[in-house]
């Protein structure tokens, strides 16, 4: 019994070790340009560590999305191939 309570301490202890950075979407990272440019300048100085990163998936697609948009691209669409 001692060692489930022990098991159940610890458990607790490190369920509160995690990340507690809030996820930001692509909209949002977009509309702040700033905050864009420093997760993407903090997530190439450490790819090992944050290239599956939520916040840095994001704030790279909102950096490629803006800059696409700059140059006047369209982003393609998929061909429905549910249709004959």
């Amino acid at each position: 019994m001692k060692k489930f309570y022990a098991l159940i301490v610890i458990a607790t202890a490190l369920a509160g070790c995690g990340d507690n950075t809030p996820v930001q979407t692509v909209e949002w990272y977009k509309k702040h340009d700033t905050e864009r440019k420093e997760m993407v300048e903090k997530c190439n100085d450490n790819p090992g560590q944050t290239a599956l990163a939520a916040n840095c998936t994001n704030a790279k697609q909102a950096d490629n999305e803006t800059s696409t948009a700059r140059r006047g691209w369209i982003t393609p669409t998929m061909p429905d191939t549910t249709k004959p």
